[in-house]
């Protein structure tokens, strides 16, 4: 904007300057050639009466070279009969000579060339007719122009220059109140939700701020009452199904009661998960960044005792490098307990599994643009009928992950781990995060 301001101001005045330069130049120039041409025409007027009055007089060429020489036109003088009575014939040129019979015919002209500038002044008399030649050189015709243009040439030149400092001034009083309230609402985006805008600048940009304020608040405001409205919802659930599971297990025959408690189970693993999203910080809705790698590593080494404890064979492939992702560690590591726990819930004990970490490039791509997490099983795979769930599944943690994924740029894939092995065709769920840009 600041840029647009300055060019606009610039251009306009430019142009005022330029309609202003040129004819003040052009009246400089026109200025000088009339001042000579009228101090060579008065010494011409003022010859004239000397040749008039003095006709024949043998003083006649030393008074005209005396007026002369107080001037700085050059005046030469030709008889009635053609005689030069001042000055050096031979100085002329054929065109000049020319000019002096025209002006002879009764003529009188002034003429303006590379030359210089002259007049020509007929004088009629009883034995004929004589010529008064005035004449300025180009040069002093010229004198001071020069400078006149370059004066006014650097006025204009100043007059762009303070435009340009007047345009600069007025673009940063504008943009920089913009520029603040863009700040603030970088930080909203970045999750501070008490950032507030200064209600400064320009009526419009108050107005932008106002609205921005306005816009945060109401933000904050929706955010934690639907926290509020999930996370007591949640809680209500929980107390119907621990009834649910003492009267389940008070069920007496085998098959019943199994049936029951896994559907319970799976019951409460749902609310838990609607529980921990409840909870779930505001900010953490916003954008926000952590390490996939050293939080994979973290949550690895807190299921690692369950796996051992069931007799799982648990197969890690985590390089130890840094994978910059734009989630919040809590929601990375909410997604990655998903996932493995989706293995420990849907597969027998003693089947084993995967977790990998690997860089993802995008086509001929040198450089990763993203972070895939596979973790896969050897059990008895998906349900054909809906590829999302496995039997027994709710899929909200599914749902959950894939909320996470979609949320930031990424994805999440299921399917068969392509592997038939003794326990089945297995599972595979591949997680796809997009990698935040080192500057």
């Amino acid at each position: 904007m600041r840029r647009q301001i300055a060019w606009l101001v610039v251009a306009t005045t430019a142009t005022v300057v330029v309609c202003f330069v040129i004819p003040l130049c052009l009246l400089v120039k026109a200025m000088a050639e009339d001042r000579a041409k009228a101090a060579a025409d008065q010494e011409a007027r003022n010859v004239a009466i000397l040749v008039a009055g003095l006709s024949g007089d043998d003083r006649l060429p030393s008074l005209i070279t005396d007026l002369d020489a107080r001037n700085t036109p050059q005046t030469m003088v030709r008889g009635p009969d053609g005689t030069w009575l001042t000055g050096n014939s031979d100085s002329l040129d054929a065109a000049m000579t020319a000019e002096v019979d025209k002006a002879a015919s009764g003529i009188g002209r002034t003429y303006v060339d590379e030359h210089g500038l002259r007049v020509l002044l007929p004088i009629v008399m009883g034995e004929g007719t004589a010529v008064v030649r005035t004449s300025v050189p180009l040069a002093e015709v010229r004198e001071g122009v020069g400078r006149a243009w370059l004066s006014i040439v650097g006025v204009g030149l100043a007059l762009l220059a303070l435009a340009l400092a007047l345009a600069t001034w007025l673009g940063r009083r504008v943009s920089q109140p913009l520029l603040r309230v863009a700040a603030v609402a970088h930080e909203l985006s970045a999750g501070d939700l008490t950032a507030r805008a200064e209600i400064a600048g320009p009526e419009e940009t108050e107005e932008l701020a106002r609205a921005l304020n306005g816009l945060a608040e109401r933000t904050e405001e929706l955010l934690a009452a639907e926290r509020a409205a999930v996370a007591d919802l949640s809680h209500r659930l929980r107390t119907p199904v621990t009834a649910l599971r003492l009267d389940a297990e008070s069920v007496t025959e085998p098959d019943l009661a199994v049936r029951l408690q896994e559907h319970i189970g799976n019951l409460q693993r749902t609310i838990d998960a609607v529980v921990r999203e409840a909870r779930r910080p505001v900010r953490t809705d916003l954008a926000a960044s952590c390490d996939a790698a050293s939080v994979v590593r973290g949550r690895v080494r807190y299921w690692s005792p369950l796996a051992e404890d069931q007799g799982r064979r648990m197969l890690v492939d985590v390089p130890r490098l840094e994978f910059l992702v734009p989630v919040t560690a809590d929601d990375l590591a909410d997604t990655v307990d998903v996932l493995i726990d989706n293995v420990f819930a849907h597969t027998p004990e003693g089947i084993g599994f995967r977790v990998s970490l690997q860089p993802a490039r995008s086509g001929e791509e040198p450089i990763a643009t993203g972070v895939t997490l596979i973790i896969e099983d050897d059990g008895p795979g998906i349900v054909e009928t809906r590829p999302r769930l496995r039997t027994g599944s709710t899929g909200l943690g599914l749902d959950i992950a894939r909320r996470t994924a979609n949320g930031c740029g990424g994805s999440l894939e299921i399917g068969p781990t392509g592997r038939v092995g003794s326990n089945g065709i297995g599972t595979r769920v591949q997680l796809n995060l997009p990698l935040i840009a080192r500057l």
